[in-house]
């Protein structure tokens, strides 16, 4: 047991005096070339550690950190001749797919970061002056999402071979020197003011046709209403006429009965007081 130790300990030794191990946050990459891994080879390590042998093995470093980049172009034609100059805000940062580090570590290690920066900046820049050049200024003003969306998706392919993404890009500031976007800008107040105030006349003329509407539909109903209250009267009295005739024709009917009794009754009477009178003279003959 106390010679493995010894052993172990020996070997570490050997082990600490032969190479370094180098570690790195999340916000770098660690690139070890040649050494253990050959001449071509290389070891990509983002957020972690590598061994790196002593005088037979190259460290460089990368920064993953994102970088903010401010593209500007100065006093370009666009397609109706007149001169812009436009500003704009890209983040970009290098990509962490094992082939993209290989192309940003081809292309960056060795370079400060200024450098690193100028040469990302001038690719978007040179797709930022040519796009600009086949719009209007019509279009550029009116889409500003379109535009960058443009540069966006013509740039990206290009940075993409140096392993940088383009996370976003946004249009800044567009200006020029002969008050065309003033005018546009004025030209579009006045649209605006127009469309407000048609959209007023539009919305009035469309209230007082709702409110003819209502009404004439209250009138309507209205109409209907005392119609019908006039109809439902009518029945009623008609009803009410019938039963009052019905009502007098018993009552008629009622009295002439009474009458006719009335008078056979006294027909009787009178009978048989004829007849009383008739027995009473019978024996006085």
């Amino acid at each position: 047991k106390q010679w493995y130790q010894r052993r172990v300990a020996i070997t570490a030794g050997e082990s600490s005096n032969m190479g370094n191990i180098v570690t790195v946050g999340p916000h770098e990459c660690c690139i070890v070339s040649g050494g253990c891994c050959g001449t071509q080879g290389k070891s990509y390590v983002i957020g972690g550690w590598a061994w790196a042998w002593w005088c037979v093995s190259q460290v460089d470093k990368i920064s993953m950190r994102m970088i903010t980049l401010k593209p500007t172009i100065q006093s370009v034609e666009t397609q109706n001749g007149v001169a812009l100059s436009v500003s704009g805000v890209a983040q970009v940062c290098v990509m962490k797919e094992p082939q993209m580090l290989e192309f940003a570590a081809e292309q960056f290690v060795g370079k400060n970061q200024a450098d690193l920066e100028d040469i990302i900046l001038q690719t978007i820049e040179g797709h930022f002056r040519a796009i600009l050049g086949t719009m209007t200024v019509e279009d550029i003003y009116s889409d500003r999402e379109g535009f960058a969306k443009n540069v966006r998706a013509i740039a990206g392919p290009d940075v993409s071979k140096m392993g940088i993404r383009i996370i976003s890009f946004v249009i800044q500031n567009i200006t020029d020197n002969v008050d065309y976007l003033k005018s546009l800008g004025v030209k579009r107040a006045a649209e605006v003011k127009r469309d407000a105030d048609v959209g007023v006349a539009k919305s009035t003329a469309e209230s007082g046709i709702k409110t003819s509407e209502a009404e004439r539909e209250h009138m309507q109903a209205k109409y209907s209403c005392d119609a019908l209250i006039a109809e439902n009267k009518k029945s009623y009295e008609m009803k009410q006429a019938e039963f009052n005739q019905e009502v007098n024709k018993s009552k008629a009917e009622a009295e002439l009965a009474y009458e006719l009794q009335a008078a056979k009754e006294n027909q009787t009477i009178k009978k048989e007081k004829s007849t009383d009178c008739d027995s009473a003279l019978i024996p006085l003959l």
